[in-house]
């Protein structure tokens, strides 16, 4: 399976992106990673800002392939697309769905759901995809910085 094949089953849309819109969508990756050190912030909410950082960014991966996922399960086939636009190794993917239905249940279910130490792990997971991404869209899209 690929980007195509999922064009095909309508999980994704055609895109044509921007350098504007590639910048923007890093940029909120990174107001968040930097709100995320913000002092009284609990580890739910950290997490959560942690998690949409990484997620802007893995959105910005997909425009840069030529692609937008469509509305119906949104998140997952954006944190999955990482696969096919990356190479992010199945354990990455896995961690990061992990930590998506961890915040589905503690944004809209369930306060102090998420502990200090996971909020940590989704603050270096994102940190690190963003970091990955920037490289990605340089060495494959370089019009688009």
């Amino acid at each position: 399976m690929n980007l195509d094949d999922w064009l095909s089953n309508g999980w994704l849309t055609k895109h044509t992106t921007s350098p504007e819109e590639i910048e923007n969508l890093l940029s909120v990756s990174d107001r968040d990673l930097s709100d995320c050190r913000s002092e009284g912030l609990s580890a739910d909410w950290k997490m959560t800002i942690a998690y949409n950082a990484a997620l802007q960014a893995a959105a910005a991966a997909l425009a840069a392939a030529g692609y937008r996922a469509t509305r119906d399960s949104h998140h997952y086939r954006v944190i999955q697309s990482l696969a096919y636009t990356i190479g992010a190794d199945t354990k990455l993917v896995s961690k990061f769905d992990q930590f998506r239905k961890k915040r589905n249940i503690g944004g809209y279910e369930r306060a102090g759901l998420v502990s200090d130490q996971e909020a940590d792990e989704m603050f270096e997971l994102a940190s690190q995809l963003r970091e990955n991404i920037e490289k990605w869209i340089r060495d494959n899209h370089p019009d688009l910085l």
